[in-house]
């Protein structure tokens, strides 16, 4: 895993749900070239998912994969297992004979296949007559020059006609979103989800409302008795809370009960991250499905923890506890659809939190920073703090598939 950066980026469906992922990697020194290497890129790939469990990293999902012309024709490629991965061709690979031949032992064998970021015309149909068959998906940027084309919608049209999704990429906010939508696109990829859309008069729904007034009351150090009032007040959140304490996650002796024997076995930083969790379930829940918002919460919890106690061995639980928070509160913003410092003004968070949520400083703040850029795959910034910090190694990588594995632990169990 030696000089190998690596990153994984959601794919959406239309209906928002998580159908798949990208897994992205590139050597240091060559951070953001494909085309080097890049049968050793994809064997390191391979190994990192393989050597972790394919199963703990992807979940149920499968994973494009970008690869070049040595790795197809290398037979190497048939031993890497075809229901995990789906090959993503790049733009450079000839139609060669070799390769044609190769894409449709491919497809025989049971492999899924794309081809990535392609320029979209008359060409380019031309050029790929011979294995639109063997496809499955094809990545378009919409962010290319030539996505403005009067003929692109046509030519998404014909692809689609063949049984062909198209997955739009670098999709990052929902002007470009919807784009992609009205220019046909099946799939979209990127952090659009994310994007808060802003309005300074909405309120919050009383069942938020209630969840962020029992929040306020834990982290204030409200006398146990008030909070448990309160909690008993809201029938559906204590019951939900009552469901998930006795789930099985926790190994307590005896079955709970009753709130204030909540409060006492699991404390209240435990239970006001997990009312944090339940404002981004309740927002964002859909068909039983765990909303990509919601894991992106938990890997960026997960990441800030995991980061700073790679940093700061010694970080007692308080610390922890912030780094927690700095996570959890990063995304309020999309859920309520108000300006983050809005809501940090009616909780009570204290200024090493606020300090790097609202100006990333401190710390925390420069952890935050680089949570969002390992998000961003901005390998150059990842590189930076790397530096600074002395992270030699693949100390980073391993953080990042740790909280990938967390990840996917944590929506197995929420689907339970």
């Amino acid at each position: 895993m030696e000089n190998i950066y690596l990153g994984r980026q959601p794919i959406l469906d239309r209906d928002g749900n998580l159908n798949a992922y990208e897994v992205l990697y590139s050597q240091r020194e060559k951070a953001d070239s494909y085309a080097h290497n890049d049968f050793r890129s994809a064997m390191v790939i391979s190994t990192i998912l393989n050597k972790l469990g394919t199963n703990e990293i992807l979940g149920e999902r499968r994973a494009f994969v970008k690869i070049g012309e040595k790795f197809l024709l290398n037979d190497i490629v048939f031993t890497i297992p075809e229901q995990f991965f789906i090959f993503s061709l790049l733009e450079d690979v000839p139609m060669s004979e070799r390769v044609v031949e190769r894409l449709q032992q491919l497809r025989a064998k049971g492999f899924i296949l794309a081809l990535d970021e392609i320029m979209l015309d008359a060409d380019t149909m031309q050029k790929y007559k011979e294995v639109w068959s063997e496809l499955s998906y094809v990545k378009v940027n919409m962010h290319a020059p030539f996505i403005n084309n009067h003929e692109i919608k046509g030519i998404i049209e014909q692809i689609e006609a063949k049984g062909i999704v198209v997955v739009g990429t670098k999709i990052e906010d929902e002007e470009k979103h919807e784009f992609a939508r009205n220019l046909g696109c099946g799939l979209f990829q990127g952090y659009f989800f994310a994007e808060p859309k802003i309005f300074e008069s909405k309120q919050y729904d009383p069942t938020q409302a209630n969840i962020l007034r029992l929040y306020r009351l834990l982290m204030e150090d409200t006398n146990i008795d008030e909070i448990t009032a309160e909690f008993e007040k809201n029938h559906a959140i204590t019951l939900q809370l009552l469901r998930y304490i006795n789930s099985g996650i926790f190994h307590f002796q005896k079955k709970i009960a009753s709130i204030h024997h909540v409060l006492v076995l699991m404390g209240r930083t435990p239970l006001a991250q997990w009312l944090m969790f339940m404002i981004y379930a309740k927002a964002v829940a859909k068909g039983g499905e765990v909303s990509p918002l919601v894991l992106m919460v938990e890997n960026r919890t997960e990441l800030m923890c995991l980061i700073l106690k790679k940093l700061k061995p010694d970080a007692g639980s308080n610390m922890l506890g912030q780094a927690y928070f700095v996570g959890v509160l990063s995304l309020l913003d999309t859920i309520f659809g108000r300006k983050i410092e809005d809501i940090l003004e009616e909780m009570h968070v204290d200024d090493m939190v606020k300090d790097a949520l609202l100006y990333e400083k401190g710390l925390l703040g420069e952890i935050y920073v680089l949570v969002k850029d390992i998000e961003q795959f901005h390998t150059d910034k990842v590189a930076l703090f790397e530096k600074k910090y002395n992270l030699q190694g693949a100390i980073l990588d391993d953080l990042v598939l740790e909280s990938m594995k967390q990840v996917t632990l944590f929506e197995d169990a929420t689907k339970l």
